[in-house]
């Protein structure tokens, strides 16, 4: 249930991360900022409440959040990903692992 509920999380933050750059041309779009933060960070600590450790849960939004904010901007917004970009996403994804496997022992 935790991976569930961290899922959501994840979901709600990059939304919000999104409205937030459609906000800049687009001041209505500051309500969907508030919710999608909002939402995130009670499914954060749902998530934490259902027993996943802090460092896991964090890491694991964070990354995730990070790696799909940029290749959503990519294609919605036209920003860049460059190939540096690329591998700096799965670095940090093996980062997440490690803290995760690390977690485990």
């Amino acid at each position: 249930m935790a991976y569930l509920f961290l899922t959501g999380a994840i979901i709600f933050e990059v939304a919000g991360t999104v409205s937030l750059r459609l906000a800049v041309d687009n001041k209505r779009w500051y309500g969907a900022v508030a919710v999608g933060y909002l939402v995130a960070f009670m499914m954060l600590t749902l998530t934490l409440s259902n027993g996943l450790p802090l460092g896991v849960s964090y890491g694991i939004w964070a990354a995730a959040g990070v790696a799909l904010t940029a290749i959503i901007s990519k294609f919605l917004f036209k920003e860049p990903l460059t190939w540096l970009m690329g591998l700096g996403i799965i670095l940090v994804i093996g980062g997440v692992l490690l803290v995760e496997l690390g977690a485990a022992h």
